[in-house]
């Protein structure tokens, strides 16, 4: 493979082609994957089947052409109908196996190498080296500087579990706001038309936490929660929230149109998101009605708009002394895979704070190699 990246060399064994420290997908037929691992095959089905609804409805696959796509960075023979095919074959093997009261054959590294391709995923070093020049934060930039050449950077998203209350108060003095009121039934697209008027692109974040939104009563708080609460379900996108002893879920709505920056942290960040109440926890969806419910450990979120969405992807690294490796559906995204290449984030469920959090996944890597799987295609 040439190094300079406006050359590209034709490999029939290479879906997609990178550069020297750019993105590449490269074809491994035996890959060494080690042992398998999945907490809940029940809980990586309930991810697959409700992505894979969202793939094959037709209004959304029309609408949402950002994710709905087999995946720029693939050749011809990624498909999107072979995407959909290996999230339906995850479900009628788990759903085989429970009617047969037998071990889940996804565990079997064997069954697993005998029905999916597995597509290796080298990471983007170049775009994760030009960010970490910029990052003000240091340990960012030294993660981001030591992602190996064949590994991804595997970072952890949660949910946090928090207090919240209906009321303002001096413990709960920031509120998450409903979309404002002049926007409430408008579109994506019809808000998008009058952004120039609407509230939701005015405000900053800081700009909000000072009260811009409820001095002019310009849009409905949902619940009331700390600062610091407010910084974490801004970044997390779900706030699992205690409200009078009831566990309510919210998940962001629509932003402000202000880009995520990597290079800052939480606090400084000026993108601001409007959120709704729902059912649980969310991933992926071109409209809130729509959202992906996603389930932790089987849920990846990183770039859908090139790899689209669907994804199954698989992750190796070592615990405990041995190789190990774990599935999970590319079912939600964010604002820090934007032209990111090099990240996978795995959901890893609820946690009240820090020390629970780490407790709970501290033998999960901070790189890991990657492969993308699809179901074989049958022989002609």
């Amino acid at each position: 493979m040439l190094k300079q990246s406006v050359l590209m060399l034709a490999i029939a064994s290479i879906s997609f082609l990178g550069w020297a420290n750019g993105p590449r997908f490269e074809l491994e037929n035996n890959p060494d994957i080690g042992q398998m691992t999945l907490q809940k095959v029940s809980d990586l089905c309930f991810v697959a089947d409700n992505t894979n609804a969202y793939l094959q409805n037709p209004e959304l696959a029309s609408r949402d052409k950002q994710s709905v796509h087999q995946g720029h960075v693939f050749d011809q023979g990624v498909t999107l109908a072979r995407v959909q095919r290996t999230l339906q074959f995850i479900c009628d093997t788990y759903r085989f196996d429970v009617r047969n009261n037998q071990p889940s054959r996804l565990h079997d590294v064997n069954f697993i190498k005998q029905h999916f391709d597995f597509y290796r995923w080298y990471p983007d070093k170049t775009t994760a080296s030009h960010i970490a020049s910029k990052s003000l934060n240091d340990a960012k930039q030294r993660m981001l500087n030591d992602i190996p050449s064949d590994q991804l950077f595997i970072t952890k998203y949660y949910t946090k579990r928090l207090t919240a209350s209906e009321q303002k108060s001096k413990q709960y003095p920031q509120a998450l706001y409903a979309l404002p009121f002049d926007e409430q039934g408008l579109s994506k697209q019809q808000a998008l038309a009058q952004s120039n008027s609407l509230t939701r692109f005015k405000y900053t974040r800081q700009q909000i936490i000072d009260g811009a939104l409820l001095a002019n009563k310009l849009a409905q708080p949902l619940v009331w929660l700390s600062e610091e609460a407010l910084h974490d379900v801004l970044l997390q996108g779900t706030g699992v929230l205690d409200v009078n002893g009831r566990t309510r879920y919210f998940n962001v709505h629509r932003n402000n149109g202000i880009e995520y920056d990597y290079a800052l942290g939480k606090r400084e960040q000026q993108r601001y998101w409007y959120f709704a109440e729902v059912p649980g926890i969310m991933g992926y969806g071109d409209r809130l009605e729509d959202k992906i419910e996603v389930r932790p450990h089987v849920t990846f979120a990183g770039n859908v708009t090139q790899l689209g969405l669907g994804k199954l992807i698989m992750i190796n690294y070592q615990a405990n002394g041995r190789s190990t490796s774990q599935m999970a559906v590319l079912a939600d995204t964010g604002g820090a895979f934007d032209n990111n290449l090099f990240q996978l984030d795995l959901l890893v469920d609820s946690y009240a704070g820090w020390s629970d959090y780490h407790e709970a996944n501290k033998h999960l890597p901070d790189y890991a190699k990657a492969w993308v799987m699809l179901i074989k295609q049958p022989e002609k």
